[in-house]
Formats: C-alpha cells, structure tokens, sequence
C-alpha cells in the first residue's frame, strides 16, 4: 500500500527550487566569504612584500648615506684642502706687507637695571 501512495505523488519543480535555495544561496554564501577571504590575505601579503623592499631599500640608502657622509667629511679635511690650494692652484699665505689689519672696536658693556630692563644709556648704543 505504501508503494501505491508514492507513485500518485508529483514534484514541483518550484517545491524543488523552495528546498534547493536555501543549500545554494548557504554555498553561495561561503564560496563568496572564502573569495573574499583570499582577496584580503593576497593584499596582507602583497603589502608585507612591498614593506620588506621598503625597509631594504631604506638600509641600503642609509648605508651609501653614511658612505657618502664619511667621503664628504674625508674631501673637506683642512689638510686635503690645504695641498689643494698650494698644489694645483698656487696658493699660499699672503705677504705680510698685503696685510692691514684693522682696530677691532670694543662694544659697549650693556648695563642693565635693576629689573632687568635697559637703562637709557643702554638703549642709545646698538648691540
């Protein structure tokens, strides 16, 4: 009797359809979190990549930085430049008959009163 009552019954392709969306928009669902999942990890990955050819291309700049620092420090030595300038362009210390040497003035000592500010005769003279 059972096996009678089966064959009678008839699916719909819409019943079908009902029970079946749930399942693929479930799947859907994960397919597109898993997508977006791996998306998110390339760039994580991509930007740890770019970091590292960051930080070595910084070391590697620091480093001719420091070269070039000590190369300056080395071509600005008095005594290198002291055989410059009397060996290839001929220079030496003057005479001393070139020579004038000019009084330097002395400034006048700047008094100040008792709170602190310039008297009138220390506003008169330039500092």
């Amino acid at each position: 009797m059972s096996r009678n009552s089966g064959k009678g019954r008839r699916v719909s392709l819409g019943a079908v359809l009902g029970q079946m969306l749930p399942v693929v928009l479930c799947f859907g669902l994960l397919g597109a979190v898993g997508i977006l999942h791996v998306a998110s990890r390339s760039r994580v990955v991509d930007a740890a990549y770019r970091l590292s050819s960051l930080e070595s291309e910084s070391r590697t700049l620091a480093l001719a930085n420091d070269r070039l620092k000590l190369e300056l420090a080395t071509l600005k030595r008095p005594a290198r430049l002291e055989a410059i300038a009397r060996g290839q362009l001929g220079m030496g210390p003057p005479d001393a008959s070139v020579v004038d040497s000019v009084a330097a003035r002395t400034a006048p000592v700047a008094t100040h009163g008792a709170e602190g500010r310039r008297t009138l005769a220390d506003r008169r003279s330039p500092r």
